[in-house]
């Protein structure tokens, strides 16, 4: 099994100690609801966990909560919450939806507002071994100090001096010098520290909990490519320089972004579909499949036109789970495609090809039955793959309980039977009445596509 690390940038040989693998992913800042691109990185975490498990490690997975930010405090204050009760609430709202998308949870989630002595404890290590400094009621980390600076990025000092635009303060020693600990100002939420009122600045957050909960090394350590610099970065030197040097983490994984035309999708932009969005319109199967087939490391265009696709996919996956097996029938070999799915996910996690080898096995699932061969394990071995996707075919959405995607298959069917006979009056009728209950059809050059209109779509 390879995985790629961003640290090395290139695939290596994936060992673990006993079995057991240390994973720290970072979460979300709740001021506001999830987004596609949030589910887009716990799907594949979550997919990570799963083929890990399956190849019989254990994985202890820690994954943060934010909960105190600039954002939060920000959005607080301009609706007239508390900062802290407005964070809750998002949290809340955010695990519900990791559950309606089948996401496994991890075994903690840490916030930031619950671990201040640990987060003073570790600022206060740094300040004592020269790594930091406290000035004006904040603290900084000594950037020049940390000889490994820049190496997860690939960035020099002199590069980013050179390409920087930070505003210079007189509080610093040098304007590449990051915040570990933020005065406390007026009418925001605060803590006692030795420097003063104040809370904690968000790299140092993520140090002090992955330490405190995962020890001095991770195995792994996952996140977007929007925080390889500098949250990762600025992450490695506190806890390296805290540790002693010893590696962070063995394995940095950074998965591509989910894009809305020519920008990635985030909150702070407004260019997003919400999870509470998404899932009465798709469901959690069609939108991890979404996901899944690209790879983890690529970006991914929000695209309706595939979310529909995937959903008409899923339904061949279900229909092979459902196919007839015959006792007294020749038994299907599943081996081959197993073994493909396998080594697919062993390359660096690759869902697009492990996926394809689970299409293929439906097909051959259906002409077995069709033959009237015997399915039975072949349909336990597709059910079991496929949930090593998280994908297992039973949560309920308001479009799949219509089981309408076969219907509408063999009206298609139909349709281009009639078509072909000169009959187009007919023809034309399926269309119409289809319409008439909210479905389009469009005839391409590929056959012709089918897609839900507005009555099915949810606020």
């Amino acid at each position: 099994m390879k995985i790629y690390s961003t640290l090395s940038s290139r695939k290596e040989d994936f060992i673990s100690v006993d079995q057991e693998v240390s994973m720290y992913v970072c979460g979300i800042t709740p001021y506001d609801d999830a987004h596609l691109g949030h589910a887009m990185s716990y799907i594949i975490f979550d997919v990570v966990k799963r083929y890990l498990e399956y190849k019989g490690y254990t994985v202890r997975h820690v994954q943060n909560f934010t909960d105190i930010d600039d954002k939060i405090i920000d959005r607080a204050l301009g609706n007239g919450e508390d900062p802290l009760a407005l964070a809750e609430k998002f949290m809340e709202r955010f695990r519900e939806e990791m559950g309606l998308l089948n996401i496994k949870p991890a075994d903690v989630y840490p916030r930031a507002t619950e671990e201040i002595p640990t987060i003073i404890d570790v600022i206060q290590n740094l300040i004592e071994n020269g790594y930091a400094y406290a000035s004006g009621g904040d603290v900084y980390y000594r950037v020049h100090n940390f000889e490994g600076y820049g190496k997860l990025s690939k960035r020099t000092l002199d590069g980013m001096r050179a390409g920087a635009r930070i505003a210079v303060s007189d509080d610093k020693e040098n304007p590449l010098d990051f915040t570990l600990w933020k005065n406390a100002k007026p009418d925001e939420p605060f803590w006692e520290s030795p420097w003063g009122a104040g809370r904690p600045g968000w790299h140092i957050e993520c140090s002090a909990m992955s330490l405190k909960y995962l020890g001095k090394s991770l195995v792994i350590h996952g996140g977007g490519q929007d925080l390889l610099f500098p949250h990762h970065e600025n992450e490695i030197a506190q806890s390296e320089a805290y540790t002693g040097q010893q590696p962070f983490a063995r394995w940095w994984i950074h998965h591509g972004l989910m894009q809305m035309g020519d920008e990635k999708m985030s909150k702070s932009i407004g260019n997003l579909i919400r999870i509470r969005e998404a899932i009465p319109l798709y469901g959690s199967d069609t939108l991890r499949l979404f996901v899944l087939g690209s790879h983890y490391r690529n970006p991914l265009s929000y695209s309706e036109d595939s979310l529909r696709s995937t959903k008409r996919s899923i339904s061949r996956l279900s229909r092979a789970l459902e196919a007839q097996s015959f006792d007294d029938g020749t038994v299907m070999d599943s081996i081959a495609y197993q073994k493909q799915f396998e080594q697919s996910m062993d390359d660096d996690f690759n869902t697009p090809q492990a996926t394809a080898a689970l299409f293929e096995m439906a097909r051959e699932i259906n002409r077995v039955s069709d033959g009237g061969g015997n399915v039975q394990d072949a349909q336990g071995i597709l059910r079991n793959l496929l949930s090593v996707l998280g994908i297992d075919l039973e949560q309920s959405d308001p479009v799949n309980s219509l089981e309408i995607d076969p219907l509408v298959s063999v009206l298609i069917e139909t349709r281009a039977d009639l078509r072909k006979s000169g009959n187009y009056e007919q023809a034309d009728q399926i269309r119409s009445r289809l319409q008439e209950i909210g479905i389009s059809l469009e005839d391409t050059a590929d056959g012709t596509e089918w897609r839900f209109d507005e009555i099915f779509e949810t606020d």
